[in-house]
């Protein structure tokens, strides 16, 4: 690949660490074959979520089951995984390799936790939403035409939502109260929401393919409606208790997220940056008083052509500055205005196509509504500047950062992904680019800035709270529309995800602040050699990757690294 000479430098760097002695490579053969085949498997198991991070790429002929007679295998096949990753003798291995096997041992632990810590397939009806409808979502995302071949794909998964409600009517045999009311929200109208994805994804089908358009979707509407009334009926009398419990967030904090902070740490950390982004935002203010406000884009075409214009500044900003170097075959993020079929289902989850490592030739998609009619959080502040947003979702944030991994020459740190990284990137990105000046055209903007920054900072105590039982979902919900303030939409719509994934909303601001603290350890250990922009350059491509272990990695210290716990096996009590 064409990549910047910088970069290239560095992945032989890493290439040639990874090939240290023969032990470590002998041992690297083992790992490499082990994660070729975890990754593999993964992919016909991973379930769907709400959440863009952990979008991963299928096999054409992917077919979701969750089964109880599949679940059972899955339970076998990860107690198999794990018994063959503790097996391997890594000791006398490079530095490289450690950390290699630490990764596939968390994305080993991933699964326990989904499966067993977590068990939203038991818990959470909603669950079966995203692994049916959910999955077609996934598959409408990239941008148009919509080919042969990803009509058939869509097409599938249509067809496979009947069967995926009929196993959610044997598998949730511990239903949360909570749960249920947010699925029962969501599919509210549903019929309406399908009707609509059919009239938009019509004129992108083949003649041959409408006819079966036109039934499978008649076919969801009529599972998804049935299933909304088998959840009514059972509604009543439900547990109400949604958190897993301080064991349980332990157990995720040290086996699959790699952190060795208490909760109560990270509740300091984050009430800490809450303050802090109070203060700023108040400074911010008082220097714009006598500003008008910044004013809403007149329709899409024109935020489109904004975004286009502040992605090629961004980059040029980041090479300019010495921020972090912009590879040529790192492709570029733009705004879209959001298809028709994508809009019936946007409450499924993140309406962007991040692409993926097969489609590095592509341009990133964030689709977009009228700015006109904005009244989200964060459409609201879109609809004045596309940079904040982009900045983290895409320029230098999640697209470019997964870019960049997705080039690694580790193909366990292309498949690995982890929101402590990859969210703290985003996050950081954003503080990152205020200060070294992009919104001194627009110092409205910095009041947005701040005002995301407030509410990065209270998800940490909302997604400690939740899984510690001081919040149920609807105080969760409360509190951020309160305290924010946001709206109250956009609020219930993330205290629902925190509830159901314990460990997420904690990773932009813990992620954020672990790579200040590299930094800053960095710079005072290398002294006159310290570089900002080779500092960048590493933790970009290393941008899937847990910080305890970059740390690890860069700094030759593993003291953040928790220690390997005896089993991943976990027995709710």
């Amino acid at each position: 690949m064409a990549f910047h000479r910088g970069i290239a430098a560095l992945l032989a760097a890493v290439s040639l660490l990874a090939c240290a002695d023969a032990h470590a490579a002998f041992q690297r053969r083992q790992l490499d074959d082990l994660s070729e085949s975890f990754w593999t498997w993964r992919a016909t198991e991973q379930p769907f979520t709400n959440d863009d991070i952990p979008r991963i790429e299928r096999a054409t002929d992917f077919r979701v089951d969750w089964s109880p007679s599949a679940v059972k295998r899955y339970h076998a096949r990860i107690a198999e995984f794990e018994k063959q990753w503790r097996a391997l003798d890594v000791s006398g291995a490079s530095v490289i390799d450690q950390i290699d096997y630490r990764l596939l041992g968390s994305a080993i632990a991933r699964v326990d936790w989904e499966l067993d810590v977590v068990p939203m397939w038991r818990e959470n009806p909603d669950f079966y939403v995203q692994q049916g409808l959910g999955s077609v979502y996934a598959a409408i995302l990239p941008p148009p035409p919509i080919q042969a071949e990803r009509q058939k794909i869509i097409l599938a998964r249509l067809e496979r939502i009947p069967d995926t409600l009929k196993d959610a009517r044997e598998n949730l045999t511990d239903m949360r109260g909570p749960y249920v009311r947010v699925t029962l929200h969501n599919l509210d109208h549903i019929e309406g929401h399908l009707q609509r994805f059919k009239e938009g994804l019509q004129p992108e089908f083949s003649q041959d393919n409408k006819t079966k358009l036109d039934k499978d979707v008649v076919a969801a509407q009529e599972a998804l409606a049935s299933y909304r009334e088998w959840l009514k009926s059972r509604s009543s009398g439900l547990p109400e208790k949604t958190a897993v419990g301080r064991e349980g967030y332990l157990y995720f904090l040290r086996n699959v997220a790699l952190l060795s902070y208490s909760p109560e740490q990270m509740l300091a950390m984050g009430r800490q940056e809450w303050q802090r982004s109070v203060a700023f935002e108040s400074f911010a203010q008082a220097a714009n008083s006598k500003l008008p406000r910044m004013p809403i884009f007149p329709d899409i075409q024109a935020q489109e052509q904004s975004a286009n214009q502040a992605e090629l500044s961004i980059r040029q900003y980041l090479v300019s500055h010495g921020i972090l170097s912009v590879p040529e075959d790192v492709k570029h993020y733009h705004d879209r205005a959001i298809p028709p079929y994508v809009a019936a289902l946007d409450f499924l989850g993140v309406t962007d196509d991040l692409t993926g490592p097969s489609r590095l030739n592509e341009d990133s998609t964030s689709y977009k509504g009228d700015p006109a009619k904005a009244t989200d959080f964060f459409s609201v502040v879109t609809a004045m500047d596309t940079r904040p947003l982009m900045i983290h979702e895409g320029v230098p944030g999640h697209y470019f950062q997964m870019a960049w991994s997705w080039h690694h020459p580790d193909p366990i740190r292309r498949h690995y992904y982890d929101s402590e990284s990859n969210e703290g990137i985003g996050f950081y990105a954003e503080e990152m680019m205020l200060e070294a000046g992009i919104f001194d055209d627009a110092p409205r903007m910095k009041e947005s800035i701040y005002s995301m920054m407030r509410l990065r900072a209270l998800r940490t105590e909302v997604d400690i709270r939740l899984a510690l039982d001081t919040f149920t979902l609807e105080q969760a919900a409360d509190y951020l529309t309160r305290t924010v303030p946001m709206d109250a939409p956009t609020a219930r719509d993330e205290a629902a995800m925190f509830a159901s994934t314990p460990g997420q909303a904690i990773t932009y601001q813990i992620g954020k602040l672990d790579i200040i603290r590299m930094l800053s350890d960095a710079r005072q250990k290398q002294g006159s050699a310290f570089n900002l922009q080779t500092f960048h350059d590493f933790v970009w491509l290393n941008g899937n990757v847990p910080f305890a272990l970059q740390r690890w990695e860069m700094l030759g210290d593993a003291s953040d690294v928790p220690p390997i716990a005896s089993s991943f096996a976990w027995n709710r009590k």
